[in-house]
C-alpha cells in the first residue's frame, strides 16, 4: 500500500497522466464523473462563477501576467476520483494558458499520505516557489507542509485544509455545506426520521468539517443520525457500504442517507435502486457533478450542495505568490444548495465544471 517512489510529472505529462486516470475512473466505476467544461478563450486569468465578489476581491493579480516567471509544484492527495483527476489536468492547463513563465509540476498521492508526503519533499527539493496542496489527511501532512514552508516556499491548500499555517486557503466552507444540507434534510423529512450518513476519508479536512456541519443542520429537528460508515468518498465503496446499511435497516426503518459526495451518492442510489427501496430512502449529497444535477432532475437524488473546483483560483493565487503580492488567509468560494426548485439554472454551468 504504501508506495515510495516519488513521481514527478513533466506539465505535459501531468496533462496526459490525470486526462487518462479521469477516463479509467469513469469507465471502470460506471459513473459519468466530472467532465470538465472547455476552457474559455483568451489569456486573462479569471475566477469561477462560484468566486463571489468577495472571492474575487482577493485575488486580483497587479503583476502582468507575462512577468509572472517561476516553478509551482502541485500535489494532489488522489486523482482516481472527478474532483482530483479535473483539478490536476486543469491547472496547469491554465497556468500554461495565462502565465507562459509560470512551470508546474503535478503529483498524485494514490490516496496514501506517506506517499503525497514525500512527494512534496520532492518538489521542494526540485526548487518549486509555490506548492498548491490538496491533503489527504489534514494532520498526516503537517509535517510536509511544515519542512516546504521553513524551506521559503509559499504554500496554497486547495479544496482541503491542512494543519500548518500555509499562505492561504482556498475552497467552499465545508462546515456551511453540511450546514446548509442538514437544514434541508430536515425541511424534507418533516423534522423527524432517521438517516444514515457515508462519510468522505477519516482524517480529511472536509470529511470532519460536512460531517460537524451536517449535525449543527439537524439541531433542533427530530432528525436523528442512526449510523456513519464511511465510503471514502469513492462510488463503488458507497454502493457496497450502502448494500450492508440495506441489510442492517429494513423497510421501514430509515427514511434518508446523507452522503459527503456526489459520487458516494451515485454509489448509494444504486443500491437503494436495486433493493427497490427508491420510493422509501430520499438521498441528499454534496459537490455538484453534472451527473449529480441530472439525477435531481429524475427525482432520484433530492439535493446536492455545489463544492466548486478551486483551479483558477489557486492558479491566480500562485501567480500573486510568485510576484510577492499579499493574500489573504482564507478564500472562499461560495456554497449553492441545488434542489429541483433552482436545479435548471446550474445544468451546464456545474460547480466541478467550472
Amino acid at each position: 500500500m504504501h508506495n515510495t517512489k516519488k513521481r514527478l510529472t513533466t506539465l505535459s505529462a501531468a496533462v496526459a497522466i490525470a486526462a487518462a486516470v479521469a477516463l479509467s475512473v469513469a469507465g471502470c466505476s460506471g459513473a459519468t464523473g466530472t467532465k470538465a467544461a472547455p476552457l474559455k478563450a483568451g489569456d486573462k486569468p479569471e475566477v469561477s462563477l462560484y468566486c463571489g465578489s468577495e472571492c474575487a476581491s482577493q485575488l486580483v493579480l497587479k503583476a502582468k501576467p507575462d512577468t509572472i516567471k517561476c516553478s509551482v509544484g502541485v500535489s494532489w492527495s488522489a486523482t482516481s476520483f472527478p474532483y482530483g483527476a479535473t483539478s490536476s489536468k486543469q491547472i496547469p492547463e491554465l497556468a500554461k494558458r495565462w502565465f507562459p513563465g509560470m512551470s508546474v509540476s503535478v503529483t498524485d498521492g494514490q490516496g496514501d499520505a506517506s506517499t503525497q508526503s514525500g512527494q512534496v519533499d520532492q518538489l521542494v527539493a526540485q526548487g518549486v516557489k509555490v506548492l498548491i496542496i490538496s491533503s489527504l489527511d489534514a494532520e498526516a501532512l503537517k509535517g510536509a507542509v511544515d519542512r516546504a514552508l521553513k524551506a521559503g516556499v509559499k504554500v496554497i491548500a486547495a479544496d482541503r485544509n491542512v494543519n500548518a499555517p500555509v499562505d492561504t486557503y482556498i475552497g467552499s466552507d465545508n462546515v456551511e455545506a453540511g450546514v446548509v444540507s442538514g437544514k434541508y434534510i430536515a425541511k424534507v423529512l418533516g423534522s423527524k426520521g432517521k438517516i444514515v450518513e457515508l462519510a468522505g476519508s477519516l482524517g480529511a479536512s472536509p470529511t470532519i468539517a460536512r460531517g460537524d456541519g451536517l449535525r449543527t443542520g439537524l439541531q433542533g429537528s427530530g432528525v436523528q443520525i442512526v449510523s456513519t460508515q464511511t465510503a471514502d468518498y469513492d462510488q463503488s465503496k458507497g454502493l457496497s457500504v450502502m448494500q450492508d446499511l440495506l441489510q442492517k435497516y429494513p423497510a421501514g426503518t430509515i427514511d434518508g442517507v446523507y452522503t459527503h459526495n456526489d459520487q458516494m451518492a451515485f454509489g448509494a442510489i444504486q443500491a437503494i435502486k436495486e433493493a427497490g427501496r427508491d420510493k422509501e430512502i430520499k438521498v441528499f449529497s454534496i459537490d455538484g457533478e453534472e451527473k449529480a444535477l441530472a439525477d435531481i432532475k429524475n427525482g432520484s437524488l433530492q439535493s446536492t450542495v455545489g463544492y466548486p473546483l478551486v483551479t483558477k483560483e489557486s492558479v491566480i493565487a500562485a501567480a500573486k505568490l510568485c510576484a510577492g503580492e499579499p493574500i489573504d488567509k482564507r478564500i472562499k468560494l461560495d456554497s449553492t444548495l441545488i434542489t429541483t426548485d433552482n436545479v435548471a439554472k446550474y445544468v451546464g454551468k456545474s460547480p466541478q465544471d467550472e
